[in-house]
């Protein structure tokens, strides 16, 4: 299997699990009881989750260099692809630091093994800005593929929905 086909079956995979969360939620099934296939796993990314977004609502730019892959694809339903981990740092922090927190919804990630690859970090957050302080804030979903070399975790690719 090439990159290029790889890269769009790994897409895929994640469109499905978010379309997945559309349907149960237009239908109005989103009442199951999520439990962790793999519990050690799922606290495992809760934890790396929380601490890159300490990292992000901090502006710690070495610890979200740290835990991005050098082949990092970012997809923002706004903002488009990005592959340049370089440029998704030089955004954070033009357009974040200093502006943006963001907040989990408690209890709403869900993790999924990925077989010789990592996991998928499937959940919600808010984003309150600061510039903004009256605007709404809504819940928004968000994929994180997790790839894990050795005992490492790192953020491959990144699907942000707001």
């Amino acid at each position: 299997m090439n990159f290029q086909t790889l890269r769009l079956f790994t897409l895929l995979i994640l469109i499905f699990y978010q379309l997945h969360g559309v349907a149960q939620e237009s239908t109005g099934t989103n009442e199951i009881n999520y439990e962790p296939i793999d519990k050690e796993l799922h606290d495992a990314i809760v934890s790396m989750d929380k601490e890159y977004f300490d990292a992000y609502n901090n502006c710690d730019m070495d610890i979200q260099a740290y835990l991005y892959a050098e082949e990092l694809e970012f997809y923002h339903d706004k903002g488009g692809l990005t592959t340049s981990k370089q440029e998704v740092l030089e955004g954070i922090e033009k357009n974040i630091c200093g502006k943006i927190k963001r907040t989990l919804i408690e209890g709403s990630i869900e993790v999924y093994p990925i077989k010789d690859f990592g996991a998928v970090e499937i959940g919600y957050h808010k984003f309150f800005n600061s510039q903004e302080p009256n605007a709404p804030s809504k819940p928004s979903k968000f994929i994180i593929l997790w790839m894990q070399v050795d005992d490492t975790w790192k953020i491959s690719k990144v699907i942000s929905l707001h």
